[in-house]
């Protein structure tokens, strides 16, 4: 027999425990309380009394096929961004020829999509008794993870940067470094990162860091920074749009044709990439369509942000298309020159052989 607190022995009152429930990978409190009385003889009573609470299981069931069908969109969605996202890859790595800053940006900003695709599958490997222990090695997945999530947005602000850079401030591309675009791109998460793998550690160290507690703000150490990246890029491709639609209507030469189907493809990704994030802090409504719209919608456009960026930023880039083409020109002349060679060298072996019979005849008569 289970005794009450001696507080509660002389005043029967309700012990009340809150209760939460774990949804895509994030937390929402749920309101109502599972309690149990304390009766007059000093005991509990032998039920829990959960008639305020949500019924999970039944959520759980109702939503089920919804889940199924969601990680089958991310699983596919995943594969064909990695797919797309490493023949881009290629094309960037064997087209010598198109090495401007430009597209050395667009190729930076698809590795950065490769890993996280790659970090992306790695998590879904972890078991949950594993999540549940918070194992080290897991923790250090979660953070690498989250580390290839910043540059993303981190490199999408140096796209607008740049672009910015030179059509709103008319600032020759040339005297523009390199080196300053990949410190921005890959060294400044990593600080960002590691002040908030420090928060997780001494704050929030449970299930390999992955999720959110109900009232921490831990992951807004990493959060607030993407935020402000968006933001920011927002205002550039504002002025962009204004800049472009007066100053460069009239002008047709190709560095400006480039930058017109670079601000395309900015103008495109930018708020897709940004509306995929900010859906992370969005609690989806109460009613049954809602959450299935939610379910949806997030797993598509996160699964296949590498498709979309690999499309606007290489398959749909003029340079990469052309140089592909020469690319290809150039290796069917050079191997059909090899088979007309090959063809050349195996010919003159048979009239030899006929002049010398000739001769031969003629010689014995």
């Amino acid at each position: 027999m289970h005794l009450c607190p001696l507080f509660l022995l002389f005043s029967p009152q309700l012990f009340k425990v809150q209760h939460r429930v774990f949804i895509s990978l994030l937390f929402w409190s749920i309101p109502g309380n599972a309690y149990r009385e304390c009766l007059g003889n000093g005991t509990w009573a032998s039920k829990i009394n959960y008639s305020q609470c949500e019924p999970i299981l039944d959520d759980k069931r109702k939503y089920a096929l919804h889940y199924k069908i969601a990680l089958i969109i991310n699983y596919l969605g995943h594969c064909i961004s990695v797919g797309a996202l490493i023949v881009a890859f290629m094309l960037f790595l064997c087209l010598r020829s198109i090495r401007c800053l430009r597209n050395i940006i667009h190729w930076n900003l698809i590795t950065t999509f490769i890993l996280r695709n790659v970090m992306w599958f790695l998590l879904q490997m972890i078991d949950h008794n594993i999540h549940e222990s918070n194992e080290p090695w897991c923790r250090c997945i979660t953070t690498i993870y989250n580390y290839f999530v910043v540059t993303n947005f981190f490199w999408m602000f140096v796209e607008g940067c740049y672009l910015h850079t030179a059509i709103v401030m008319t600032y020759s591309t040339d005297k523009l470094r390199k080196w300053v675009f990949l410190f921005i791109g890959w060294c400044i998460p990593c600080p960002i990162i590691i002040a908030w793998a420090i928060g997780k550690l001494y704050y929030e160290n449970e299930q390999c860091w992955f999720g959110k507690e109900p009232g921490k703000y831990i992951d807004y150490i990493y959060q607030g920074p993407v935020i402000l990246v968006l933001l920011i890029n927002f205002v550039f491709l504002f002025n962009i749009v204004r800049i472009l639609m007066t100053k460069l209507r009239a002008s047709t030469t190709s560095e400006t044709i480039q930058y017109r189907k670079a601000v395309k493809a900015t103008l495109v990704l930018l708020p897709l990439l940004g509306i995929t994030y900010m859906l992370f802090f969005v609690n989806p409504g109460e009613d049954d369509i809602s959450q299935i719209v939610f379910i949806y919608f997030n797993s598509f456009l996160q699964s296949f942000q590498g498709f979309f960026v690999s499309v606007f930023y290489c398959f749909l880039n003029g340079e990469v298309r052309s140089a592909a083409r020469k690319r290809w020109h150039r290796w069917q002349d050079h191997h059909s020159l090899r088979v007309r060679v090959a063809r050349a060298m195996s010919i003159p072996t048979s009239p030899t052989r006929i002049s010398f019979h000739s001769i031969k005849q003629t010689a014995a008569v």
